[in-house]
């Protein structure tokens, strides 16, 4: 790993103001050595003066080593004693502990699974993804990075691979399934709810207003039909006794629409319940005929060169849509997926329950991957940290702290000026009194 080595600015100030602080104590103690000679009237505010300037440069010096042995030895080569040089360069020696000590303070004060489960509990993190979501700009900026990418991925992969992946794998997902038992269960939702009655409701308003609206097509298709049935001869025949067959039929057709309609318990109702409930058991049964005849179709339709061609022309048509689309600054797409983007935030926001539910899930995610990962993140840590060089890494520590650390040695100075300047005056008064 390489760390870059030149000193930051707030460091290379903070020991440019040190020296010179000590430089300045250093001065000022021989100038006031020579003072005392030249001066031997004032001899006694000198020494106090003096006293404060030897406490400044012995402060000042004090606090350059014990900063300096915290990232080198600063005697160099010269021969000292043991107890001495073991307490230098303290932080290369100590590397490993402190790449252990740092991988377990991250674990235990960040990614520990407690942890990440008290500060999720006060965190209502599903409001604060609602209301992002919910700001025009976020949900314009996420449209606008799907409008960008989508269409470039689908240039990258192609149409053909696109087709081909989904023929070769959710073409056998689907054949791998037994659909009689997903088809028994939508029947079963669509009878609990009362789909089909609704249904059956709206396609026979629909079959009455068409019929009463179009008389002559209505006709046209009444003779077709008996045509088909051989019975036309019969129906025209009676005609010339004045019995119309054809009108007959339609006015009872339209009477028992309207019957079913007004019933809410018509038999035919009934029997389309019943039959609907019959269904569902065949189709629940794996073995039963309706079951197996389900799922050969099916089968048959999928090994279907026809129908496998259909789904790979409708998959690179539907590609070719949707990148064309998105491709145009006004993008129908695009601005449908920047309103559900929204409401999706919107519906989050005030919908208690729902956050409720999310925060669990993400709770429940985040501790887990805390749990799984947090030891391959203090490792990570731990190994990253091995592996810098002492050097570098001392540059790297000094950097980001060694401002703050020559400071101490701008305070050393003065405050052991002050300290001196104040025995001084203690001695001073002292001898006065005496």
């Amino acid at each position: 790993m390489t760390i870059e080595r030149s000193s930051s600015p707030n460091l290379q100030r903070s020991k440019k103001l040190a020296t010179i602080a000590l430089i300045v104590a250093i001065v000022a103690w021989f100038a006031l050595i020579l003072s005392v000679k030249l001066w031997p009237e004032y001899s006694w505010i000198i020494h106090i003066l003096m006293l404060a300037a030897e406490a400044g440069v012995v402060g000042g010096l004090a606090d350059w080593y014990a900063i300096t042995v915290l990232f080198r030895n600063p005697f160099g080569k010269i021969p000292i004693p043991h107890f001495l040089r073991d307490h230098t360069e303290i932080i290369p020696r100590n590397k490993t502990r402190i790449a252990e000590s740092m991988g377990h303070f991250v674990q235990e004060n960040f990614l520990s699974p407690q942890i990440v489960e008290k500060s999720l509990k006060n965190t209502d993190l599903s409001l604060a993804i609602g209301n992002w979501l919910a700001q025009t700009e976020n949900s314009q900026q996420i449209t606008k990075m799907i409008q960008q990418t989508t269409p470039k991925i689908f240039e990258f992969i192609g149409q053909e691979q696109i087709s081909h992946f989904i023929q070769s794998n959710s073409v056998q997902w689907v054949k791998n399934t037994e659909i009689n038992m997903l088809s028994s269960e939508m029947l079963r939702a669509v009878l609990d709810n009362d789909f089909h009655q609704d249904v059956l409701q709206r396609g026979l308003d629909l079959l009455h207003d068409w019929m009463l609206a179009h008389p002559q097509k209505v006709q046209e298709l009444t003779k077709k039909m008996f045509k088909e049935l051989g019975v036309w001869g019969l129906a025209k025949s009676a005609s010339w006794f004045g019995f119309d067959m054809q009108q007959r039929s339609i006015d009872s057709f339209i009477q028992k629409i309207e019957s079913i309609l007004a019933d809410p318990t018509h038999p035919w109702r009934i029997q389309i319940e019943t039959y609907g409930q019959h269904l569902i058991t065949q189709l629940t049964d794996h073995e039963s005929e309706t079951s197996k005849k389900l799922n050969q179709t099916k089968n048959a339709l999928l090994d279907s060169p026809q129908v496998l061609n259909f789904i790979g022309g409708a998959v690179a048509i539907l590609c070719t849509a949707i990148k064309e689309d998105l491709e145009k600054p006004d993008s129908g797409i695009a601005q449908n997926i920047r309103i559900a983007i929204q409401q999706v935030g919107q519906n989050i926001i005030e919908n208690k329950n729902v956050r409720i539910l999310l925060n669990d899930k993400f709770s429940h995610v985040a501790i887990s991957l805390s749990d799984q990962y947090s030891e391959k993140v203090i490792r990570f840590i731990s190994e990253r940290i091995h592996e810098w060089d002492s050097r570098e890494m001392i540059d790297k520590i000094e950097n980001e702290v060694g401002g703050d650390l020559h400071m101490i040695r701008v305070n050393g100075v003065v405050v052991g000026a002050v300290i001196g300047l104040t025995l001084g005056i203690i001695r001073a008064i002292i001898d006065l009194l005496l």
